[in-house]
């Protein structure tokens, strides 16, 4: 008959979708580990300087958003992910708020509030419209996710901007290596999106990987030498872990 023995798909076919997953996995395993040295750095070392608290509240909403977009469309890799993201992001908030009082009052607090709560206003209006009787979860999730696309684009920028916009601004808080991950994190979950036709998803990653992209720049760029200490007698140099740790960006 000429036909297929299997249930296969053809080769070209078997390799997009081995990339896909593979894409998949990568995007989601740097995703869920590039928050964790920031966490690091803020809750242990608990060193805060130069963190935005609206990017802080957005980086709590928008893996809430994702959640809410990956129920929907049944993506559970979104879910797993953002899962683990938005865990570590409340951390990094948590953190923020109790290292620095000043962030506490209403006023300072007021545009991170305004950003987080019309994320979760969105969130319940596509839950509302995903319960209507004619309407299926996997319809509402395509427009779910380009309006998180958009706000992805802005969420991306209040950390870079409120550093370029102060060059005299404290950088001891923020961990080298996070950005990095976040780097590597948008490309792989760009690379996915356009492999799996979701706009929403590569559109949001150009977002997040000239945003991090950004920062690793300023933060290479603005860069501090590590003095180094040594004693006599041939003893170790006294801030050799402190070194360690700074070359690795954590």
């Amino acid at each position: 008959m000429g036909g297929r023995w299997d249930n296969r798909p053809p080769e070209p076919d078997r390799k997009r979708i081995m990339l896909t997953h593979a894409l998949g996995c990568l995007g989601a395993a740097l995703s869920m580990s590039l928050s964790w040295p920031q966490v690091y750095k803020s809750c242990v070392q608990r060193r805060t300087g130069g963190l935005s608290p609206t990017a802080g509240a957005l980086g709590v909403a928008m893996p809430l958003g994702w959640i809410t977009y990956g129920l929907l469309s049944g993506e559970r890799i979104q879910i797993i992910t953002n899962t683990v993201t938005g865990t570590a992001g409340l951390l990094i908030v948590v953190a923020l708020l109790a290292t620095q009082p000043a962030l506490r009052s209403v006023r300072s607090l007021r545009v991170s509030l305004g950003a987080f709560g019309g994320v979760v206003l969105m969130l319940a209006l596509s839950g509302l419209a995903a319960a209507l009787p004619a309407v299926r979860g996997t319809q509402v999730a395509p427009v779910l996710g380009l309006v998180l696309a958009i706000v992805s684009v802005l969420s991306a920028v209040p950390q870079p901007l409120a550093l370029l916009r102060d060059r005299r601004q404290d950088l001891s808080g923020l961990s080298a290596l996070r950005w990095r991950l976040g780097a590597a994190a948008s490309a792989s979950w760009f690379a996915y999106g356009l492999l799996t036709g979701q706009l929403g998803v590569a559109t949001s990653a150009t977002a997040g990987l000239l945003s991090t992209l950004t920062v690793c720049t300023i933060l290479f760029l603005r860069r501090e030498p590590q003095p180094v200490r040594e004693f006599t007698h041939g003893h170790w140099r006294a801030s050799i872990t402190t070194r360690n740790l700074s070359m690795a960006g954590i």
